[in-house]
């Protein structure tokens, strides 16, 4: 008989990657599982990667799950990849499963971790072994070139695109990457960078280019997003510009090349300027941290 197991993470591509070793604890732990992940669609060149994935079904936020899309009638696990509930919960409750994994329904939801160890510890308390170390999808060879990424999903996180174009005039080699709403931005940074215009990159490239361009990469400098999250993945040298949310929470691992810039204050990750703790990084900084983590 078909054993099934769904998991729920309806959020973005930094969210997803750092979900990656819970995912592979679920394969380990359940090997004769089929795991279908319920994501957003334009996430699928990822979940491939991960060796942890079988199938995916396009859901974006808490829920509900189309079942009519579910390559099965009930699954026997369901896991709470996505948030504390109450709608996360509801919509894998109303899938039927035989045993349903989540906070709220076992252990208290944890604040003030690591979104990594957050999900490595649900699973731990419901007795699978999950290693947060385990986040990489392969390792670059370095000979791409580097990315400047000036977006983020809110103004708080994002640091002014003269700062980023002071820093991509400093580098060698350099594409500017971002969305096809970042476009705009991308093309100022690169033009204050007196870059020419088949450097930006944006809003050209699908995740499938995006995966590829960052897998090859020699370099990623940008914010708390989710470009930083792929670096990480890839084990790209990476500056990572943080404010108004800690590194403890966000950040990349220690070592292995990775520099996280944060001038040590919390603020509204969801503000609608620059944080006042991220301005308070000088473009110096990150280009000597750029320099540091490449020799």
């Amino acid at each position: 008989m078909a054993l099934d197991l769904l998991v729920l993470r309806g959020l973005g591509l930094g969210d997803l990657l750092t979900a990656v070793p819970a995912l592979r604890a679920l394969r380990q732990a359940f090997p004769r599982h089929r795991i279908t992940l319920a994501a957003p669609r334009a996430l699928d060149a990822l979940p491939p990667l991960t060796g942890a994935v079988d199938d995916q079904v396009d859901v974006s936020g808490p829920g509900p799950i189309p079942m009519e899309e579910v390559p099965f009638g009930r699954p026997d696990i369901a896991v709470n990849l996505h948030g504390k509930g109450p709608q996360s919960i509801e919509a894998l409750r109303d899938t039927d499963p035989g045993r349903l994994i989540s906070f709220g329904t076992g252990p208290p939801y944890p604040e003030g971790v690591h979104e990594v160890r957050r999900w490595c510890g649900l699973l731990e308390w419901h007795g699978i072994e999950a290693d947060p170390a385990d986040l990489t999808l392969g390792v670059s060879d370095r000979t791409g070139p580097a990315i400047v990424h000036p977006g983020a999903a809110r103004p708080a996180r994002r640091w002014p695109p003269e700062r980023f174009a002071q820093v991509a005039a400093a580098l060698d080699d350099v594409v500017v990457t971002g969305n096809a709403e970042e476009t705009p931005l991308a093309r100022r940074v690169a033009e204050l960078a007196g870059l020419p215009p088949e450097r930006v990159l944006a809003g050209r490239t699908t995740m499938t280019d995006l995966v590829d361009l960052v897998s090859r990469s020699r370099l990623v400098v940008c914010g708390d997003t989710g470009v930083a999250h792929l670096a990480t993945a890839f084990c790209v040298p990476s500056v990572v510009l943080f404010g108004p949310v800690s590194p403890a929470l966000w950040g990349p691992p220690p070592g292995w090349r990775h520099i996280a810039l944060w001038a040590g204050r919390n603020g509204d990750p969801h503000g609608e300027r620059p944080d006042p703790g991220l301005l308070k990084i000088e473009v110096s900084e990150v280009v000597d941290a750029a320099l540091e983590v490449t020799s």
